[in-house]
């Protein structure tokens, strides 16, 4: 620029060389335009790509195929039928083998005691994870069907069988269209997420997931209707944790209570001053339940015994309150069993089953839900839910791992009055509702893993065009 200046001031140009000069500029304009134009269309065609890959979105006329929807039924029919609590999961761990060797699908097991894990695709990064638990619980079918339960008190009432047939659904799916895979997926089939078993925790201290860039999952919903799905960004489902705890006072007749110290008493002032705990010293905007649930003391009518167990849960939408509330809950019991002249040991059992954390889903991965589910299902079949204060394990993935977890309708085709809810001995899944998030789970992660690519050709274009 210095050198050119210097021109201007040592010659004074002819109009022919003026003309000559412009001319000159405006070709070299209309060059770096030209230039600048076929790189920035580029960008934008591969950007468009990211959502309107034609291949991917079949996946949910493939799901619906009768040769994978039938076999899909057949799948979740067996597991319904012979459920296994947490960390028994052999026969579906099993089932779940078998399949995958049929499909040519290489996994990992024992992992997490029955755990499973399936990888589709290159083998190398990036690598996102598709998760289904496994596992039943410990109640009495009630619904009278040919593929009831076969093994008294014990039911899949929480559609863990069906979690779990959608994922091999999604693998065989994605097993078809490997070749257009940029990365790897990974096929997480955990055991024990229910009864605080934190299966999803013993997943993560082996190690599989350490790569993960992603993980998504999703959880039947039998209140809302087929081809539907329902989620958020941020917490959607709240932390939970447990307590149990001792009040000891000093036993004697109940006709004499002057020489006793009543425990009972004790308790009964505790529990009712732990409710304060939320309605005193919460924000109401911050949701937060503490519940007592257990209640043992005492075996005679005219007896007023030595001590009293209570425990309960507490649980709040985050880790600053779900921790305040722990705190709280353990001063109260320990100084109002004090103003009694008890004393009192507060057990939050975190050894033998560790609290959950507030399930909180990721922004930028809700924008790519919202993105894949809108181009599948259409724009009114995707809804924005109210959290709710129910907790589920997948929390421990997404404290490692940014996560997603969504809920797919599941309502009964029959317009019945009564609808089960989840952990209920009624409940009943219509099995149409497979194929949606058989092809949801496969679309989330091939859709996520060529997204993944290309903005990383992105960050190259855009680096490049700056450096321009």
């Amino acid at each position: 620029m210095i050198y050119c200046h210097q021109q201007i001031i040592l010659h004074t140009p002819t109009p022919k060389q003026i003309m000559s000069s412009s001319f000159k500029f405006k070709c070299f304009q209309h060059f770096f335009t030209i230039i600048f134009i076929l790189n920035v269309f580029a960008a934008t065609t591969i950007l468009s790509s990211t959502t309107d890959d034609s291949s991917f979105n079949k996946f949910l006329d493939t799901a619906k195929s009768p040769e994978i929807f039938d076999w899909m039924i057949n799948i979740r029919r067996k597991i319904h039928e012979n459920p296994e609590l947490g960390y028994e999961e052999y026969e579906t761990s099993e089932l779940i083998r078998s399949e995958l060797d049929k499909m040519g699908i290489p996994y990992k097991h024992p992992v997490a005691i029955t755990g499973v894990i399936g990888f589709i695709g290159t083998g190398f990064s990036p690598f996102v994870a598709l998760r289904a638990d496994m596992d039943a619980l410990p109640m009495q079918e009630m619904v009278e069907w040919e593929h009831k339960s076969k093994v008294a008190g014990k039911m899949h009432a929480c559609g863990h069988d069906a979690h779990v047939t959608m994922l091999l659904g999604a693998a065989k799916i994605l097993k078809q269209h490997e070749k257009e895979i940029q990365g790897t997926v990974v096929l997480v089939f955990q055991p024990a997420e229910e009864g605080g078993g934190g299966g999803a925790k013993k997943i993560l201290d082996s190690g599989v997931l350490e790569n993960a860039t992603a993980i998504f999952g999703l959880h039947i919903a039998p209140v809302l209707p087929i081809g539907e799905v329902t989620s958020r960004s941020g917490p959607i489902m709240a932390g939970s944790g447990r307590f149990e705890a001792k009040i000891s006072g000093k036993g004697g007749h109940a006709a004499l209570p002057q020489h006793s110290i009543d425990p009972i008493l004790a308790a009964s002032n505790v529990i009712i001053n732990l409710q304060q705990l939320v309605s005193r010293e919460a924000d109401p905007l911050d949701s937060q339940v503490v519940t007592i649930a257990k209640f043992q003391g005492g075996s005679a009518f005219n007896v007023i015994p030595d001590n009293v167990i209570i425990g309960g849960t507490f649980r709040a939408f985050s880790k600053q309150s779900f921790n305040q509330l722990r705190q709280r809950i353990e001063q109260v019991i320990i100084r109002q069993a004090a103003v009694h002249r008890c004393n009192a040991t507060v057990d939050f059992l975190d050894e033998v089953k560790p609290a959950y954390p507030p399930t909180v889903n990721n922004g930028d991965l809700h924008k790519h839900f919202v993105n894949v589910a809108v181009n599948m299902l259409g724009i009114n079949k995707v809804s924005v839910m109210t959290p709710t204060m129910g907790a589920e394990d997948f929390s421990f993935y997404q404290e490692v791992i940014p996560g997603y977890l969504f809920f797919l309708g599941m309502k009964n085709a029959k317009h019945e009055r009564f609808v089960p809810s989840l952990h209920s001995p009624y409940l009943k899944i219509n099995e149409d509702g497979m194929p949606y998030g058989a092809a949801l789970h496969a679309s989330l992660a091939a859709n996520y893993l060529l997204k993944y690519q290309q903005d990383i050709v992105l960050g190259v274009e855009r680096k490049y065009l700056d450096e321009l």
